[in-house]
């Protein structure tokens, strides 16, 4: 078993218990990719105590955004039952799942977007866009901008205020809100009120030094980041801001959390990318949450660092979306 220094003991014997469960990205087939994609957390004790559980007090739905080359991109969406039917006035957060852009599903992040939905008095929608190396950059942003701009248009089907909207996510998702915020800022639209980043990847160069700091880490390590990116990006075109964005314009972004991981490999994408946005004369709260890995805020039973990061991320889209 590796040794995760700084980790306090609940955190390092879970780290330890996923680290034996899984297969690394690099040496995954294609058979267990697909297989890892549908794999989804089990909703009983002990592993809900980790994870968590989907809110029972919100509703969850489906529906599709159209892509620009005519696919149909599966939503899901998530509306609290307190919230009446009439009530319209209601803010929306569009949310992205991580996984390299390669793994991951909208299912494993019910327990985060139901939280979100109650907590913050949001409707969420999670967009399950299609992944690498299937569907190599820049689809995912693609089906991520061509989403949230139908969202955007869909106040009357949504019964929310899809103007007062905030792009959120983690890792890859993050990466993904990023750019997203790009794209619609670049168009004149003020829409997006607020963008929410989890230890997000900022920059496929791999040019931050906690990568290397960090290349035997716990839950993500370097091989795996350059596996990832081989399969999102083979082309390498890594300063392309539609796969980088610390290297798009960055002016006129709307007010940015970031969260980072102290022991997470990308924890320097993250802090870069938020001294990049300052500079732009963007309004920015960054984070760095001490003695936990990456992917933290999929674990939330597993540290104390879980409820404060929830915590952080409610306020913060409350301040920003009412």
């Amino acid at each position: 078993m590796r040794s995760y220094r700084g980790m306090s003991p609940l955190t390092t014997a879970t780290v330890a218990l996923i680290d034996r469960m899984r297969v690394p990205v690099e040496e995954m087939t294609e058979e267990q990719r697909h297989e890892a994609r549908g794999t989804t957390y089990r909703s009983t004790p002990p592993h809900s105590w980790v994870t968590g559980v989907a809110d029972p007090a919100v509703g969850i739905t489906f529906g599709t955004a159209p892509a620009r080359d005519g696919y149909e991109i599966p939503l899901r969406i998530y509306r609290p039952r307190a919230i009446r039917d009439a009530q319209d006035d209601v803010p929306v957060v569009v949310w992205f799942h991580g996984g390299g852009w390669v793994l991951g599903n909208v299912v494993n992040y019910d327990p985060i977007c139901t939280h979100l939905a109650t907590e913050v008095g949001a409707v969420v929608v999670s967009v399950d866009y299609r992944l690498a190396p299937e569907h190599p950059a820049p689809t995912a942003v693609h089906d991520a901008v061509d989403a949230t701009t139908w969202v955007a248009a869909q106040s009357d089907v949504l019964r929310a205020d899809a103007h007062r909207l905030a792009v959120a996510g983690d890792s890859a998702g993050g990466n993904l809100a990023a750019v997203v915020a790009q794209v619609v800022a670049s168009t004149g639209a003020d829409w997006i009120r607020h963008q929410a980043l989890l230890y997000p990847a900022t920059d496929l160069t791999m040019a931050s030094p906690s990568i290397d700091e960090h290349a035997n880490a716990p839950i993500l390590t370097r091989e795996s980041i350059l596996a990832f990116r081989d399969h999102y990006c083979p082309d390498r075109d890594y300063e392309n801001p539609l796969v980088s964005p610390l290297f798009g314009t960055l002016e006129g972004l709307p007010p940015t959390l970031i969260q980072t991981a102290d022991l997470d490999p990308i924890r320097d994408d993250g802090t870069r990318y938020a001294v990049a946005l300052r500079d732009a004369g963007v309004d920015v709260r960054l984070t760095n949450y001490l003695r936990v890995p990456h992917g933290f805020a999929s674990y939330p039973g597993a540290s104390a660092a879980g409820a404060q990061h929830r915590w952080e991320l409610v306020s913060e889209l409350r301040r920003h979306l009412t």
